[in-house]
């Protein structure tokens, strides 16, 4: 079995080395389709390009291809995290305060294991959340088993690319 403990701590300083910052590592497809999933970020832009992508791909290939933390064949897929991204550490439900994730848990809280609501920031090791019909909810970190952002016109807004380099056309609503 593939310990991605240990692959994350392989990739990490590589992935510091090129300015980005690691958002997930996580292996997918089981046995028939083995995928080795990276996603990082540039810290100022919480974006990666294609060029980043090439270049963090190169780089963990190689201490990939040494260390051969992983049995059998896989694909690998180096990616930024996207608009609605996942929520794997303390800090991105600070970073995404004020906006909507879908957050599901590994045992149940107040009778759910899954929570719609809007990110109130963190204390401690403690997720603060607003549920609609709920109210504020304080979840302990570690019981979280997924979270990410949901696609809103207010996430939208505020990821909006910061370079539209490339793009046929920009149209603005509003």
């Amino acid at each position: 079995m593939t310990d991605i403990t240990t692959i994350a701590k392989l990739i990490e300083p590589e992935a510091k080395a090129l300015g980005f910052d690691l958002v997930r590592v996580a292996m997918f497809g089981g046995k028939s389709d083995p995928t080795l999933q990276i996603m990082a970020e540039r810290p100022d832009t919480r974006q990666l390009d294609l060029a980043d992508c090439e270049s963090l791909s190169r780089r963990i290939s190689e201490v990939l291809d040494e260390a051969d933390p992983i049995e059998e064949a896989y694909r690998l897929e180096v990616s930024s995290p996207g608009i609605d991204r996942p929520l794997t550490r303390l800090k991105d439900y600070t970073d995404w305060q004020g906006f909507e994730a879908r957050i599901r848990l590994s045992s149940p809280l107040e009778g759910r294991k899954q929570f719609d609501a809007t990110l109130s920031g963190v204390d401690g090791e403690t997720v603060l959340i607003y549920a609609e019909r709920v109210g504020e909810v304080s979840i302990p970190f570690g019981q979280i088993a997924s979270a990410k952002l949901l696609l809103t016109d207010a996430l939208i807004k505020a990821t909006a690319p910061l370079s539209t380099e490339g793009a046929d056309t920009i149209s603005q609503e509003g």
